[in-house]
């Protein structure tokens, strides 16, 4: 009982943090996503709704959040929505990736110095490091970054994937 009473507490301190209109969206999205029908979602499915409601975990993220479960509590451990929101309250607060530090992260790949890296080793690198991305992920990331000689202008591209 002790521990359903602390995440109470924390619920109703981050339902203040969050404006109230918010909290029923977030409570509808969770809502969503509860296949049983007792008012929870398993682990394996606490990034989506995350996602679905505007923020951008890493699979990463979300587990060290839920507390680096096992594979199998991944798929059979439920969550409840109060304690659901403080995770999305840690996941909103997570330092977000700047500018700089894209173009700092792209430019280490820049062998010229010109500005510009190789479309095929950005591809290569989007699908083997960090959140591997999926070949057609890429394509639609890519389209249209690549000029006549293959190469993409780094900064541009970190301005386009900070807009989409």
């Amino acid at each position: 009982m002790a521990h359903g009473n602390a995440v109470a507490k924390v619920s109703i301190y981050f339902q203040k943090t969050f404006c109230c209109p918010s909290i029923t969206d977030f409570k509808e999205a969770f809502g969503l996503f509860d296949r049983v029908g007792d008012n929870k979602v398993a682990f394996n499915q606490v990034a989506d709704i995350m996602r679905a409601l505007g923020q951008n975990p890493t699979n990463k993220d979300v587990k060290k959040i839920l507390g680096d479960p096992s594979a199998d509590d991944m798929a059979n451990k439920r969550i409840d929505f109060d304690a659901f929101l403080p995770m999305l309250k840690t996941v909103d607060a997570i330092q977000k990736g700047t500018y700089d530090d894209y173009v700092e992260g792209l430019r280490v790949f820049d062998k010229e110095g010109n500005g510009t890296v190789m479309g095929a080793e950005l591809r290569i690198v989007l699908s083997t490091l960090g959140e591997k991305m999926s070949e057609p992920e890429i394509d639609s990331l890519m389209q249209g970054q690549e000029d006549e000689n293959g190469s993409v202008h780094y900064e541009d591209f970190v301005k386009h994937i900070l807009s989409v």
